[in-house]
């Protein structure tokens, strides 16, 4: 029994697990099931729901459509009718315009006929016009005894002869308005050009002299028997004036260059103390090199100044040069840029090229640097020069043509000669000695008596105006002219001045009563 039971027990709590775990299977398989009919259910009236809603948006949206549709009809149908009705009103215009149009074809009928009815009596006016100029025409040749061309060719000759005179009138009227135009504005030109450059008046001087400390220096300075002053002239090639004169010696040369070279070697010399010789002839060349030197530099920024750039080396130091050349006491180099600048303003009034009439203006006087060294005038010497150096056709023509000596080419020359002559015609821009501004009054006096009935002569305004009194009783109006323009020609010819000379004749008549 113990061993059956052994073997049966563990037989039977096999069979009772599998029993349970069956029992226990088909109590979920229910429970699943019960769960899955009620999600179904929910599920069921969740779609009958939505359903539900879907048809009530679908409704609403139908009649919201419907609606809008019928809205879209009304506005389409109003539109409708005022398109119908601007029609109608157009129509009415139309047949409105189309009845006044047939009035005026009408009337346009009606006057179309008048204008041929007149156009008919014109025409017979026209040919009995015609038949009567014909039968006037033959009485006049009848009577006058001319042909058809000889009457012509008098009425022509007549009328040309009115013409002659109506347009010489005409010519004399536009070249008197030219002219009195040219003057206006060559002055205002003229004056504003002096108005906006202004430059320092001139106070170079032509003499150079050298401070000695005490007279014994004068015996140093020429040396035994004379050597130290003839090594020095013949290093410097000036002359050298020791004089009565205390505590000066003067250095004499016509090269400017060369004066102002003697001058500073011969400062050195004092200063230093050495006078020989050999010392002489080492400062020269020194005070050379650095006077060339210098003259390049002051070339240089005197283009820098006037605003002109491209020259050559050798140009440059031609215009340093000028820094030591004088012409009246006024100083070369700085009338070249006063002319550069007033060529610029006066081309720049006329619409022309400033630069170029500044180029003009600050070479114009170059020549001037070279003149003692090369034959002939400065203004010939300077445009040789400057053609060296493919300098433009209008610069040489105004370098060479600047004092009339060659027909001008370009407008630029005489822009040059107008600047020239108002930078040493102003006020303060050159000096002159008394002897030789009395002497040119005088002389310009003389010149102006010299006329027959004339009785005086008056220079005014420093020299710049001669005014000439003349006797009325001999002289008429159309003399008292011609001696103005003999008296100006006399004075071009014979005189030099700076600037121009205004010749002023007066023809007086007095009547003189007394009442008692």
């Amino acid at each position: 029994m113990d061993i059956l039971y052994k073997i049966l027990a563990p037989a039977l709590g096999v069979i009772a697990g599998f029993v349970f775990v069956a029992w226990l299977g088909r109590s979920r398989l229910r429970a699943v099931q019960a769960e899955v009919e009620r999600q179904k259910k929910e599920a069921q009236s969740e779609a009958d729901v939505t359903l539900k809603t879907a048809e009530v948006d679908a409704k609403a949206e139908f009649l919201k459509g419907q609606e809008k549709l019928r809205h879209e009809a009304d506005e389409m149908r109003s539109e409708f009718k005022s398109v119908e009705k601007r029609l109608a009103k157009r129509e009415d215009n139309l047949e409105a315009k189309l009845d006044t149009l047939e009035t005026k074809e009408r009337n346009l009928e009606q006057t179309r006929g008048k204008l041929d009815a007149r156009l008919t009596e014109v025409k017979v006016t026209e040919t009995k016009a015609d038949a009567l100029l014909e039968e006037r025409r033959e009485d006049l040749l009848r009577v006058s005894k001319m042909s058809v061309e000889d009457a012509k060719n008098a009425v022509l000759n007549e009328i040309a002869g009115e013409l002659d005179n109506e347009m010489a009138e005409m010519v004399d009227k536009a070249v008197s308005a030219a002219k009195d135009e040219a003057f206006t504005k060559s002055r205002e030109i003229t004056l504003t050009a002096i108005q906006r450059f202004a430059s320092e008046h001139t106070c170079d001087s032509v003499v150079s002299s050298v401070e000695i400390p005490s007279d014994d220096m004068k015996g140093r300075v020429i040396g035994r028997e004379g050597r130290n002053i003839r090594a020095f002239e013949k290093a410097t090639g000036v002359d050298v004036i020791v004089d009565d004169t205390p505590g000066i010696v003067l250095v004499s040369a016509f090269d400017p260059v060369r004066r102002e070279v003697a001058r500073r070697t011969l400062e050195r010399l004092i200063e230093d103390g050495r006078i020989h010789p050999g010392r002489i002839e080492e400062l020269a060349v020194q005070t050379q090199k650095e006077v060339e030197e210098e003259c390049l530099d002051i070339g240089k920024k005197a283009t820098v100044e006037a605003n002109v750039g491209g020259l050559h080396r050798k140009q440059l130091d031609l215009l340093g040069r000028l820094r030591y050349r004088t012409s009246y006491g006024q100083n070369v180099l700085q009338h070249s840029i006063e002319v550069a600048f007033l060529c610029q303003i006066i081309a720049d009034e006329l619409g022309l090229d400033g630069r170029l009439a500044r180029r003009c203006g600050l070479l114009h006087d170059i020549g001037k640097a070279i003149d003692h060294d090369v034959e002939g005038g400065h203004p010939k010497i300077g445009a040789d020069f400057c053609k060296r150096f493919n300098e433009r056709p209008e610069v040489l023509n105004a370098i060479e043509g600047h004092h009339a000596d060659i027909p001008s080419t370009s407008p630029y020359t005489p822009i040059v000669m107008a600047a020239d002559a108002i930078s040493a015609a102003r006020p303060g821009g050159r000096r002159e000695s008394l002897e030789r501004y009395i002497q040119r009054l005088q002389q310009l006096e003389e010149i102006a008596k010299a006329p027959q009935g004339v009785k005086e002569a008056f220079a005014i305004q420093a020299g710049r105006e001669i005014r000439v009194i003349v006797d009325a009783k001999r002289v008429s109006d159309a003399v008292a002219a011609k001696i103005s323009r003999d008296v100006a020609k006399e004075i071009e010819a014979n005189m030099t001045y700076p600037g121009e000379i205004r010749v002023t004749v007066l023809r007086e008549v007095r009547a003189v009563a007394t009442a008692k």
